[in-house]
């Protein structure tokens, strides 16, 4: 709760979207649609959700939030090769160093739970399939 809903620079939305993109990453079908409902309730937009789980390209993103995710995506996929530059590219749209700890963090967070999920076979409730459409 602390890194989902505590004080930080980053929106609830953004953080929803960096768990919509790590369970991408990851194909955690149980968090896609728990995080995808909830990116769907924050944003008013019935498809952002979805289109963030298939490819967060084709959302038309503003340029921060297309920044967000390009860095979430490498930290989950490829950690050992984020460097100085994928952290100034945040920077230069507007993150803080802080907000760069919580974006890690929150990527950090999801992978874990994604692995759980998928290694307890969690199933998402059939009330998150419904949510804001």
């Amino acid at each position: 709760n602390a890194l989902m809903l505590g004080e930080s620079g980053l929106t609830k939305l953004e953080r929803e979207m960096i768990a919509v993109t790590v369970s991408s990453e990851n194909h955690c079908f149980y968090c896609l649609v728990a995080h995808g409902s909830a990116v769907r309730e924050l944003s008013n937009d019935p498809q952002l959700g979805e289109r963030i789980a298939a490819n967060f390209r084709s959302a038309e993103l503003p340029k921060k939030q297309e920044e967000l995710l390009n860095f979430t995506k490498k930290l989950t996929k490829d950690p050992s090769e984020i460097c100085e530059n994928d952290r100034k590219k945040l920077r230069d749209v507007g993150y803080k160093d802080r907000d760069i700890w919580d974006i890690s963090a929150i990527v950090g967070l999801f992978n874990m739970t994604n692995r759980l999920a998928s290694a307890t076979e969690m199933e998402p409730n059939n009330n998150y399939h419904n949510l804001a459409r």
